[in-house]
């Protein structure tokens, strides 16, 4: 075992964790928001309850990615440094727009939402949280762009063995960018669906189990349950429709990972797709990635030949296995988490109850979604190997050559067990908050200046209003 391997484990363990908290961030922050506006809107005090109750919970899962995303950017330095040289000139304009514009924004006007309740008007409050999201999508935007243009890239020119950005738009606008983008987004908002679902689940059941007439506080889970029903629907065909675009973009930029997903070992027109090993449906794969049923699509044994002779020797094929069922998992446990959905809003149509067994499904379908986009990024990433940036860098070039072994053994143990310490964290955490559900609201009174002496009996009055 050398460095190289420790490394790639080690940005590998520390990416997906940090990935865990990403969409769901994203997905209920736009769903805390919108409870907010429900609110704004019908003065309903339900909606108000709500939206402190599950803001808590976006906060504790924003505060988490924060923290676990910034050791990402210390591994360029520290066990990447060849490859922090070749792109930095490219890979670093995203990544700059990212930290000054997205996640400042997002992060001030988180800071705003969590203590202007009570202090900001209504109309300004809202507004906060809506910027608030509006930054948290910009900054996986711009993550995102840098990550296509590893596998593709564009508006650069190699000077001095440097990659040099030539258009910054042509990056920012990357085919590859344009398509993984709403992929990405849109598996955030069924994570998030998902783990709405599997909350207003829990509290469904334990009210059923403890009210005398069985129905008690039904109706305020009733809400955001099909709130998060519908969402999930549509952020499901929003994936879909992304991820046909990304599959023809595979075949044109990306053709190994392509042949690696579908375990197509040899050129083939008309090439079939293979559920499972054994089973194939004839020319589907050719349809899906082409959009013609007779289309050639190259597999990784010719493919193999073609890149030694391009590139040298070499084995340019990805770990086929993980690439194989990484792609099988990810659509089973996603479309397994929208037809429940789907089913769902047919249960529940016209103000029907939901029913106990329901409720149950979706608690123990909480982990599905984030199986599957962490599956779907296991794909992503570990189907572009050999490269770091396809085409131009390999991996084995990209690692740092003064690291040791012992160096990155040393770093990876302590990340891991960090790691292990902010998920039990994280995990007791939430389940606190959900299990207390959300607070009963208080009127907020008036915020008149206090006579002298009278300043501890004002903080008694403010408190009960404040959030946090």
């Amino acid at each position: 075992m050398e460095a190289l391997d420790l490394a790639r484990w080690q940005f590998g363990v520390t990416t997906v964790y940090h990935f865990l908290f990403v969409p769901l961030t994203i997905g209920l922050g736009v769903f805390v928001a919108g409870l907010q506006t429900a609110w704004h809107r019908t003065g309903k005090e339900h909606y108000l309850r709500l939206t402190k109750f599950f803001g808590k919970l976006f906060l504790i899962n924003f505060a988490m990615g924060v923290v676990t995303g910034i050791v990402q950017e210390f591994q360029f330095g520290m066990n990447w440094s060849e490859y922090s040289i070749f792109v930095g000139d490219v890979f670093g304009a995203p990544l700059a727009l990212e930290a000054l514009l997205a996640f400042f924004l997002e992060s001030t006007f988180i800071g705003l939402w969590i203590f202007g309740w009570d202090r900001l008007p209504k109309r300004v409050h809202l507004a906060t949280i809506w910027a608030a999201v509006i930054g948290s999508n910009l900054s996986a935007y711009f993550i995102l762009a840098a990550n296509a243009w590893m596998k593709h890239p564009v508006g650069y020119e190699v000077v001095d063995g440097k990659a040099r950005m030539t258009d910054l738009w042509a990056v920012l606008t990357n085919s590859t960018a344009l398509a993984q983008v709403p992929h990405v987004i849109a598996g955030a908002f069924v994570v998030a669906g998902g783990f709405v679902l599997a909350v207003c689940g829990y509290h469904l059941l334990r009210e059923r189990r403890t009210a005398s007439d069985g129905t008690g506080g039904a109706s305020v889970w009733r809400t955001p349950m099909r709130a998060a029903l519908l969402m999930t629907a549509i952020a499901g065909i929003l994936v879909a429709g992304s991820g046909d675009m990304s599959a023809r973009l595979l075949y044109e930029q990306q053709p190994m990972k392509l042949a690696a997903a579908e375990g197509l070992r040899h050129d083939t027109a008309g090439a079939p797709f293979s559920p499972v090993p054994g089973l194939e449906v004839p020319q589907l794969l050719s349809l899906l990635s082409t959009h013609d049923p007779n289309a050639v699509v190259q597999g990784t044994e010719d493919l193999q030949a073609r890149y030694a002779e391009r590139f040298g020797p070499g084995d340019y094929r990805p770990n086929l296995p993980v690439v194989f069922w990484s792609f099988r998992v990810m659509i089973v446990f996603g479309l397994s988490t929208v037809a429940l959905s789907v089913l769902g809003l047919w249960l529940t149509r016209r103000r029907r109850e939901v029913p106990g067994w329901f409720a149950r499904a979706c608690v123990l379908a909480l982990p599905l979604p984030t199986i599957a986009v962490i599956s779907g990024w296991l794909l992503s990433e570990i189907g572009r190997q050999p490269w770091t940036v396809q085409g131009e860098l390999l991996t084995a070039a990209s690692v740092s050559p003064g690291v040791s072994l012992a160096e990155v053994a040393v770093s990876l143990a302590v990340f891991t067990a960090l790691y292990g310490v902010l998920a039990l964290a994280e995990v007791v955490l939430l389940t606190r908050h959900v299990k207390a559900g959300p607070e009963p609201v208080t009127p907020a009174a008036p915020l008149t200046p206090p006579s002298r002496g009278d300043d501890e009996s004002a903080d008694a009055r403010l408190q009960p209003t404040l959030m946090y």
